[in-house]
């Protein structure tokens, strides 16, 4: 029997073609996921990474609750525009403690995993207030309430407590400290920075807002930003690396 025959039993019996298809989808199926029973982690971990502080987790939350991520993606592929644009491309590590990941698939704005830095905090709080103000171009809304909003710290320590249930290595120092971490690093002149240092090497302590009178929802967006790609050194690493 030739193969074109032995083709025809399948086309014409509908029955034993979906048992075929079943069967060749199930070993591929069992190929990709049978491996990852035997990995401890499928995350390669790099030096630097650390979890959120409490002021970036809160303005992590607000940066959700607002829809940024629907407009700008925080996940820079390995292409050669992407690269020029926004520079490195990113590690499976760097969102090892987000919960959901940021990564997202449209690009209405640019993407911001390497935004940290990039601008200070005054360009981030005109452009958050009136887009237009630095970007004329600017299609997004403006979040000028951030600016008096005050930062609602009560549930801060259960947050970091249900990050941990999930992984993210939050100790008890830190869940305990939460509420005060998280004022401490809008306030460099505040008691405890260098513990508040211990704890989250590499986070900004600053004023954030501009109004060192309160805590607002600004503080926290804008640490939230200015820590987004900050975490890894690339220097260390070696271009030639095979990074994941």
């Amino acid at each position: 029997m030739s193969a074109w025959a032995k083709h025809q039993i399948f086309e014409k019996n509908s029955i034993l073609l979906l048992v075929g298809i079943l069967l060749m989808v199930s070993i591929g199926g069992l190929v990709e996921i049978v491996p990852l029973f035997y990995l401890k982690s499928t995350i390669e971990k790099v030096e630097g990474m650390r979890p959120y502080s409490p002021l970036e987790l809160a303005g992590r939350n607000i940066y959700i609750r607002e829809g940024c991520y629907l407009c700008h993606s925080q996940m820079v592929r390995p292409m050669r525009d992407e690269l020029e644009r926004y520079g490195k491309y990113s590690l499976a590590a760097e969102s090892m403690y987000d919960h959901p990941f940021q990564w997202g698939s449209k690009r209405t704005g640019p993407d911001l995993a390497r935004v940290g830095g990039k601008y200070s905090d005054d360009w981030h709080r005109d452009h958050l207030i009136n887009p237009r103000s630095v970007v004329p171009e600017s299609i997004m809304p403006g979040y000028p309430f951030l600016m008096t909003a005050k930062l609602d710290a009560r549930g801060i320590a259960d947050h970091l407590k249900a990050n941990s249930i999930v992984g993210v290595p939050y100790t008890d120092e830190m869940i305990e400290k939460a509420a005060a971490d998280l004022a401490i690093q809008a306030n460099p002149d505040a008691d405890g920075v260098d513990e508040f240092m211990s704890r989250y090497p590499k986070a900004v302590v600053r004023d954030f807002d501009g109004n060192p009178k309160d805590l607002t929802e600004m503080d926290a967006l804008v640490a939230y930003l200015q820590m987004l790609g900050t975490l890894v050194d690339f220097s260390i690493y070696d271009d030639k690396a095979n990074l994941r």
